[in-house]
Parts: structure tokens; C-alpha cells; sequence
């Protein structure tokens, strides 16, 4: 049973109904561990080692976040700029996360007609992404492409947002357990646009 570290970030969590509900949905689970960046570092002074040592212990890494300016809240920046050091993460001697799982879970206000290059927003979901996969390259972890909410702004049912959280759900089961197919989920656009396809039976 694979460890799952999940590090939530969202600075105006109380505001947050979908977040609230995907991490809700998931903060039971058996070898799920919820690492709140924000009520752990109000101040942003990052604990370098608890962090590391806490990636050491577990075998799949999830960002969950809101995506910000095209990007992460302010904290996940600080957390890969100085959690991420030569000759831990990456480096002659860094393979602290050599073959660990990486992934976003992200909440988007845009849907997904506004991520690609005819719309509003210019590039897909994909690109605007991409420096989390280098990222994930460079540390040797095996990257996943984001599980996504989007459409957020254009106001999602209370059936909806229960959907996603279920898929959610069943995603961080899936990568405990074992039965998510790796190398065919790498190929999607999002992790959660086809789960039956990715997901083996137990």
C-alpha cells in the first residue's frame, strides 16, 4: 500500500467550498497524510527537514492547490525553492524522490474551452503546467498530468462539485492501492478525464 502525502495549499481555506470538499473527501483515508502549508507556515518559514523528511516517508507527492495567476499560491514556490536542494532532490547524490509519483490537484476558474491556444487564456492546461513536469523530470519522480476541477467562476452545482470530490476520492484510493495505470494516465490532458480507463480492479 503505497503512502499518499498530500500538501494543501490555499491561503483563504474558509473561503473554499471545493476545496474544502475535495480535501474532506480524501483527509480519512488509511496512509493519507494532510500537510496544510499555510496554517503550518503563517509566516512562511519553511521547516526544510520536517518537509523532506515527510516526502521520504511517502511514495506519492499531490500538490492540491487553487491555480493562482496561471500558477500555485505564493507558499509552493517558497516549498520547491528551498525544500528542493542539490543533492537531495536532484543533483550527483539527490534521489531523496527518484521514482515517487508527482501530481497536482487543482481547482481552476476557467473551463477547459479557455485552456487551449484559441482561448482566453492562450495555452492549455497542459503548458501551464509544464515546469511542475520539468520539475518532476528533474527529481527523477514519475509525473502524472493534474487532476482538475475547472470551471469554478462559472459556478458549479452542489451535484457537480460532489462528483469531483468523489473522483477525487477514488484517484488517491486508486494511487494507494496500487491500481491506477501509471504509464496510461501520463498520456491524458487531466488525470480525472477518464478514470474507468486508468483504473484497474483490485
Amino acid at each position: 500500500m503505497n503512502r499518499i502525502l498530500i500538501n494543501f495549499a490555499h491561503p483563504a481555506r474558509t473561503r473554499s467550498r471545493i476545496n474544502a470538499l475535495l480535501r474532506n473527501a480524501v483527509e480519512d483515508l488509511e496512509n493519507v497524510t494532510i500537510n496544510d502549508l499555510y496554517a503550518n507556515y503563517p509566516d512562511f518559514l519553511i521547516d526544510v527537514k520536517r518537509e523532506q523528511n515527510l516526502c521520504e516517508d511517502h511514495d506519492v507527492i499531490i500538490f492540491q492547490h487553487p491555480f493562482y495567476w496561471f500558477s500555485t499560491p505564493a507558499i509552493i514556490k517558497e516549498w520547491l525553492d528551498l525544500v528542493l536542494e542539490y543533492d537531495w532532490a536532484y543533483g550527483p547524490k539527490g534521489n531523496a524522490l527518484e521514482g515517487k509519483i508527482f501530481l497536482q490537484a487543482i481547482t481552476a476558474g476557467g473551463d477547459d474551452c479557455t485552456y487551449q491556444k484559441g482561448g482566453c487564456n492562450v495555452f492549455t492546461f497542459r503548458e501551464l503546467t509544464s515546469p511542475y513536469c520539468a520539475m518532476a523530470n528533474l527529481c527523477n519522480m514519475n509525473w502524472l498530468p493534474p487532476f482538475a476541477v475547472l470551471g469554478i467562476h462559472q459556478g458549479l452545482s452542489e451535484e457537480e462539485v460532489n462528483f469531483h470530490a468523489e473522483e477525487y476520492r477514488r484517484t488517491v484510493i486508486a494511487l494507494r492501492d496500487g491500481t491506477l495505470d501509471i504509464e496510461k494516465a501520463k498520456h491524458g490532458q487531466y488525470l480525472n478525464i477518464d478514470l474507468k480507463s486508468i483504473i484497474r480492479r483490485a
